[in-house]
């Protein structure tokens, strides 16, 4: 994994004449019907540098007072650069703008490093949905030589 920072990203909430990119979604997410189901309800946002779009992120409604990250995803040649801890720091300022009090963030029991980066910035495991990607997922997910079986609930009071 490379170090070597980079400058602060500009974020941005995608605009509607934007291209929705799908190819960073998938990244974290590999079905995209899977996405589609939750899209319309999102609101997504952005990260560039300069004008290429390198990372972003799905808040999604969850309930009064939560929200819920749906898909956080950074171009795989820009990873270990400090991108995602900056798209979860402007998550947590847009949720705290709008009121929220809780953010909620899903990772499959087989994403060490997400796991890593998200207790890191202050998330804790609250839940486990045992098979969840068993039993929504069509074909077997893989990570690291890992089965992607259960989804690890973690939650950050702001």
């Amino acid at each position: 994994m490379n170090t070597e920072k980079l400058p602060a990203v500009s974020i941005h909430k995608l605009k509607q004449a934007e291209e929705i990119p799908y190819d960073l979604l998938l990244l974290a997410d590999p079905y995209q019907a899977a996405i589609d189901k939750y899209l319309s309800a999102s609101e997504i946002y952005i990260a560039s540098l300069s004008t290429k779009v390198i990372g972003l992120y799905v808040l999604y409604p969850a309930g009064a007072g939560t929200i819920e990250i749906k898909n956080i995803a950074v171009e795989e040649s820009l990873q270990g650069k400090g991108i995602g801890k900056q798209m979860l720091g402007h998550a947590a300022e847009i949720c705290r703008s709008k009121g929220i009090d809780t953010l909620i963030i899903g990772t499959a029991n087989s994403s060490i490093g997400q796991l890593f980066l998200y207790q890191q910035q202050g998330f804790e495991i609250f839940d486990i949905k045992r098979d969840f990607f068993l039993d929504n997922y069509i074909e077997p997910i893989f990570e690291d030589g890992i089965q992607c079986k259960h989804m690890i609930m973690l939650k950050k009071k702001l």
